[in-house]
């Protein structure tokens, strides 16, 4: 009875085949490097956002432009805590926490678990979800408009 209401999978020549589910359009993205991860579109019940799916094909591209200002980002939300263990303010992991010394560093640490371009403020962003190992209870956010980086937001939930 309920796939009467299930919108049908659509499918895009680059991205594959998209399924809605939770109010997104879900697929996966792979980018330049081979890797492949989550992606999360907005759009209507029948199709995705015309203007997402094009933000969309052009992040693998993109993605190598914006590594930088990733890693200076990502960096910068590491210092606090790693200023904290050395001060003991902050409890010990499970695990040894990470040594990162110099921005690029960060990438034995960070994983991207999810690539999103949904509306935020009424405009088209891309998200880009991360789980780091010095700070194991959120997701990082690191969003980019028109590929201009716009912020880090330091706890998100994935789409």
């Amino acid at each position: 009875m309920f796939g009467l209401f299930k919108s049908p999978p659509f499918s895009d020549p680059q991205l594959g085949e998209l399924t809605r589910s939770r109010g997104h359009w879900r697929g996966s993205l792979a980018l330049a490097d081979g890797e492949s991860v989550a992606l999360v579109l907005s759009g209507t019940k029948t199709e995705p956002d015309a203007q997402a799916l094009a933000i969309a094909k052009e992040v693998p591209a993109q993605f190598a432009s914006w590594r930088t200002t990733l890693e200076k980002e990502l960096f910068e939300h590491y210092s606090p805590y790693s200023e904290a263990v050395a001060a003991g303010e902050l409890e010990p992991m499970e695990e040894s926490f990470p040594e990162i010394a110099t921005p690029n560093g960060v990438w034995p640490q960070a994983k991207l678990i999810y690539v999103a371009v949904t509306p935020l403020d009424g405009s088209l962003t891309v998200e880009l979800g991360y789980t780091v190992a010095w700070d194991e209870e959120h997701t990082l956010g690191a969003r980019f408009r028109t590929g201009k980086f716009i912020e880090l937001n330091g706890s998100v939930l994935a789409p």
